[in-house]
């Protein structure tokens, strides 16, 4: 029995402020071994910062989440696969994702988003107007953390933000482990026929939104097709918001915790931007979401790995990797750690981390300056962490000033 066998995959935070405990047990004793997956079938872990990106940038290993090999983290999750559906981007392999993320990246450079800066502003200030206009102590989550990023992609999307109840309710479903397959599906499909209905209605005249504007470009190239608009649309939402949600809950959480780090950035901004790197690296929220299935064989780590073999690609493991980042267990601003892997890595890293990395200035920079005597309302301990979520986070973040 390998080291890895001897666990259970995926597995769960003990602590919110480390990776799994086996995990530092697995990258330096067996850094690529087998482990098993909930549904008795097996796959390789591969837990080095070094290995994981050879994973991540290699076409020998498939994002093809449809294939009936691809490696199942939920019981009951092949069974529930569908592979003629229309594949979304996260699902693309060559030749195919690389048209269909070109045909998007242009929504997501430096210069447009900068354009978006001071909207951002506009929509954090609101914000935090509201939090401080009403009850002490009041919830982080529900007055900030959730309604800026929703805000944000509702916008640029072209989405009516008054259904944002709507499509984070079946959003908490897709991303919680415990949902059965069946009602995962048809949360998904709940989103997604929304997606469709709204796709449809912005065909007739194409608005200047982010939808409008793709069906204009890609009907220009003959290439639109609804179908995967709505894909595209549906993974930018769920993405969009509930990612940049939890990284502003956490950091905010673990900045009141370390007040000499917050001290930093209260007294030079400029190190704002280094700060959410390290903060990005630190919680590492999305974990084995780089699942991948080999399709031609390759040596990885000293090991040979077979096509038809499944991998996770650790990203907590490769970021708290002690051959990446000296003293990984620290928390660090100063660090200046761009080469982590949060956002993934390789032609499938995050598509929206510019715009991420924005919101989390702005909060950051705006919270902080306009409540300075913002404090933890509770324990540490008496928070409730998304220990059961696909994506990390806290479901609540009580705070007083």
């Amino acid at each position: 029995m390998t080291t890895a066998e001897k666990h259970e995959f995926p597995m769960a935070r003990t602590c919110p402020f480390a990776p799994p405990p086996a995990y530092e047990e697995i990258r330096e004793e067996e850094p690529v071994s087998r482990v098993r997956l909930p549904d008795g079938g097996w796959a390789w872990v591969v837990s080095r910062h070094e290995d994981v990106r050879t994973v991540l940038n290699d076409r020998r290993f498939s994002a093809d989440r449809q294939h009936p090999d691809f490696p199942a983290l939920v019981e009951g999750e092949a069974a529930s696969r569908r592979p003629d559906e229309e594949r979304m981007l996260i699902a693309m392999d060559a030749p195919e994702h690389g048209p269909a993320r070109k045909a998007v990246l242009g929504e997501f450079t430096v210069r447009r988003l900068e354009a978006l800066r001071p909207r951002i502003q506009e929509i954090v200030d609101g914000q935090i107007d509201a939090l401080l206009a009403g009850p002490r102590p009041g919830d982080l989550v529900d007055s900030l953390s959730l309604p800026v990023p929703s805000l944000v992609i509702c916008e640029m999307l072209g989405v009516p933000y008054a259904d944002h109840e709507f499509f984070q309710e079946h959003t908490v479903k897709v991303i919680k482990q415990s949902t059965p397959p069946e009602e995962r599906w048809a949360a998904a499909q709940a989103v997604q026929g929304y997606m469709a209905d709204l796709v449809a209605e912005k065909e007739e005249n194409p608005p200047d939104d982010l939808l409008g504007r793709q069906i204009v470009k890609l009907r220009a190239d003959g290439t639109y097709r609804r179908t995967a608009l709505v894909g595209m649309g549906f993974l930018l939402l769920v993405a969009g918001h509930e990612t940049t949600a939890n990284m502003i809950s956490l950091s905010t959480m673990a900045f009141l915790r370390n007040p000499e780090q917050l001290a930093m950035i209260k007294a030079d901004p400029a190190r704002t931007l280094n700060a959410v790197e390290e903060m990005l690296r630190y919680f590492t929220i999305i974990d084995v979401a780089t699942a991948r299935l080999c399709v031609e064989d390759i040596e990885v780590g000293g090991q040979r790995i077979r096509a038809g073999e499944g991998v996770l690609a650790l990203g907590y493991s490769a970021n708290r990797d002690p051959r990446a980042f000296e003293n990984p267990d620290k928390l660090d601003i100063e660090r200046g750690a761009r080469h982590h892997v949060a956002f993934g890595f390789g032609p499938h890293q995050c598509l929206g981390q510019n715009l991420a990395r924005m919101e989390l200035q702005i909060v950051f920079d705006t919270l902080f300056r306009r409540i300075p005597s913002l404090e933890l309302a509770v324990d540490v301990d008496e928070l409730p962490f998304k220990d059961d979520a696909n994506i990390y986070g806290l479901y609540q973040l009580p705070v007083a000033w």
